[in-house]
């Protein structure tokens, strides 16, 4: 009669995950706060949210995200324990990829390692929302590329060379001002980044760039008079991204298998406990 000796796990020892969802040792978590909306992403089952970003629903919500700033860091931990703790794999530890604006992320990536703590995750990492919309978008990074975000609160001009942010410029202007602003108004703020880029850029690469097309995501390419008055502003065709207010969350899923079977963050998993 043979017996079957599970793998011992030491510390240092690689261990082999494999392809989600087969993998059990862990679960991994794509995120994207945005000041409007939140979505996540998780390991087997897909996108599971793109809900309202507020600490509690109905009549007093809290925006904890404003202005693509984490504005209140315990509301953002209670919002995801009451999103995601739930729907966690029990006894595992997440690896937890988060999107953040590129200009003020460092404090941005700051505040929100602290709220996914409430996840007990394994590992967390960070990724310029720019570089996810361009993953989830299937992008070649190979070569220039400008990337056009227009969010519900916040518009981001990004130029990404080998994947990597060259340049970036912002501005606290989106799709839920226009209300108070018009579409040619946000275009021409959009143009305005893009002149300043190219005046200040010593390479050819902001120009190749915009001769290439720049991507255009968020919910502001859902908006045709937008679309209409930027095209006409910068003088190129631009790319709208396929279901370009979940692309950003899509590239940090596409990271998130990525980085799953990474050596550096596969060494010294503890194996997972089984319920007694």
């Amino acid at each position: 009669m043979s017996t079957t000796r599970r793998p011992r796990v030491t510390a240092g020892s690689a261990v082999r995950h494999r392809p989600w969802p087969l993998c059990r040792q862990c679960c991994g978590v794509a995120l994207d706060m945005g000041s409007a909306r939140t979505r996540a992403w998780i390991s087997g089952r897909g996108l599971v949210l793109d809900v309202p970003t507020v600490t509690f629903p109905g009549a007093g919500a809290v925006y904890p995200i404003q202005r693509g700033a984490i504005v209140d860091t315990p509301g953002t931990a209670r919002m995801l324990d009451r999103l995601l703790g739930h729907r966690l794999p029990r006894f595992t530890r997440p690896l937890i990829v988060v999107t953040a604006p590129v200009l003020d992320g460092v404090a941005y990536r700051a505040e929100a390692r602290t709220a996914v703590e409430v996840l007990r995750p394994r590992t967390v990492l960070t990724v310029p929302g720019a570089r996810a919309v361009a993953l989830g978008a299937g992008a070649d990074l190979s070569r220039p590329l400008l990337v056009v975000d227009i969010g519900a609160h916040l518009t981001e001009v990004v130029l990404l060379s080998d994947g990597a942010v060259v340049d970036a410029r912002r501005t606290a202007l989106g799709t839920t001002d226009l209300d108070t602003v018009s579409s040619a108004q946000i275009s021409e703020a959009v143009a305005g980044m893009v002149t300043a880029m190219l005046r200040q850029d010593r390479t050819s690469l902001t120009l190749d760039a915009l001769h290439r097309g720049p991507l255009l995501a968020g919910g502001g390419a859902l908006r045709p008079e937008i679309t209409y008055h930027l095209t006409g502003r910068l003088h190129v065709p631009l790319k709208a991204v396929a279901a370009p207010h979940t692309a950003a969350v899509r590239g940090a899923a596409a990271l998130l298998h990525a980085a799953h079977t990474h050596p550096s963050l596969t060494a010294s998993v503890p194996p997972t406990p089984r319920p007694r």
